[in-house]
């Protein structure tokens, strides 16, 4: 095995701009930088040319489908890639290819990873068993502490196939220093911010598990306390467009409509985070990760999370930001409050242990070394070795 090139397939439904396909196109850029091959297969996508970008191959097959039918007819078009290609290790992202992953991998003797992204609730039986594949590689990645307890204690996945190895940002993408006044001026041109106001920044797409009507409501306590003037901003994607019409209702009716702006999605997020004084994810349901606040953290910007699920591994509490109990909008205004209200000594402080705290812990790179680790452990390889040497941190 280690006298020849790895080859690694990873399959997901498709290349959409989501976290788990950056994350997979983070693993395929590390497989070629650790001496293998990298393959995906899935729909295509807007990521396919950074795909391609990163060296690897892309193979179209369709894993979306949750029907039984689906999933053995393209269990066996999987057979066929892993054959026609030498694959030496499957990697699963999502539940419905998971189970494709996991047929196939069984037929071929094949072994299979699969990695727990999302929450992935199960109120009952059959829901829980769809989400099991999840839980049944030979070594099986989660995202945070958060998800590595939900896998012990709903799923029993032992020590000997469970990894923890949480998400991370390019240091050398949300790096302060990089961040062109011209961008910046960009930002506030497109969200009619006048001179001298401060942003607080959500970027989340409006739904109503990720709190924005919590925010919308501290707002309207925030705007009756002693602040200086203010704007926030609600950055993501508005799909669910009765939602996005009831929050607008919502902050007319409280009499903060015109210090809210509706963004849509930030093409620019290490700018977004450097324009900002304080970022939020007021998440009512515990986020398996919470990617926004490490982002926002990697930039020195002060943070405050919702106390409950990764967040509370992520934020350290009055050292990098701020926690609050979810759906309680009065204690989220009075902790954004606090923050606005900090110094610049105390704002300092924030941030140099904001970024030192996510450098050491949730960088791109500390990820793709850690997958890589768990490909060697079943295939006797030494990529992660490789991958190490090639690659610096920033």
């Amino acid at each position: 095995m280690t006298a020849r090139t790895p080859v690694i397939l990873q399959v997901l439904p498709a290349l959409t701009m989501g976290g788990l396909e950056r994350g997979a196109i983070e693993i395929a850029d590390a497989i070629v930088q650790g001496g293998g091959e990298a393959l995906v297969a899935s729909r295509q996508g807007p990521l396919l040319v950074h795909l391609r970008h990163a060296g690897a191959k892309h193979l179209v097959l369709d894993l979306k489908s949750k029907s039984p039918f689906a999933i053995r007819r393209r269990a066996s078009d999987l057979q066929r890639i892993i054959r026609e290609n030498g694959v030496d290790l499957v990697h699963a992202r999502s539940r419905a290819p998971a189970w494709v992953a996991w047929l196939a991998c069984r037929r071929e003797g094949v072994p299979l990873v699969t990695t727990w992204h999302g929450v992935h609730g199960a109120r009952w039986w059959g829901k829980k068993r769809y989400n099991s594949v999840l839980a049944r590689g030979a070594r099986v990645i989660a995202i945070s502490r958060f998800i590595s307890k939900r896998l012990t204690e709903e799923y029993g996945v032992g020590p000997d196939r469970l990894r923890t190895i949480p998400r991370g940002a390019d240091p050398s993408i949300f790096d302060p220093a990089q961040v062109s006044g011209e961008r910046i001026l960009a930002l506030l041109e497109q969200w009619n911010v006048p001179d001298g106001v401060r942003i607080i920044l959500m970027p989340a797409r409006l739904t109503p598990w990720k709190g924005q009507r919590v925010l919308v409501a501290a707002l309207a306590h925030l705007q009756k306390m002693d602040i200086a003037p203010w704007v926030c901003v609600l950055a993501g994607p508005a799909k669910d467009q009765k939602f996005a019409k009831a929050l607008l209702e919502q902050a007319e009716a409280l009499g903060v409509s015109e210090n809210l702006r509706f963004a849509g999605t930030c093409t620019d997020m290490p700018a977004a985070c450097s324009l900002a004084s304080v970022v939020v994810a007021p998440s009512l349901r515990p986020e398996p990760f919470g990617r926004v606040l490490v982002e926002a953290q990697m930039m020195g910007c002060p943070v405050i999370g919702s106390a409950q699920g990764a967040m509370m591994e992520t934020v350290l509490p009055n050292e990098t930001g701020l926690v609050v109990a979810p759906g309680d909008s009065v204690a989220l205004a009075d902790a954004l409050a606090a923050v606005l209200n900090l110094d610049q000594e105390a704002l300092d402080y924030l941030a140099k242990n904001a970024r030192a705290h996510v450098l050491r812990h949730y960088t791109t790179r500390l990820m793709q070394s850690a997958t890589l680790g768990v490909y060697d452990e079943l295939l006797g390889t030494q990529m992660r070795a490789i991958f190490d040497g090639n690659t610096h941190e920033h």
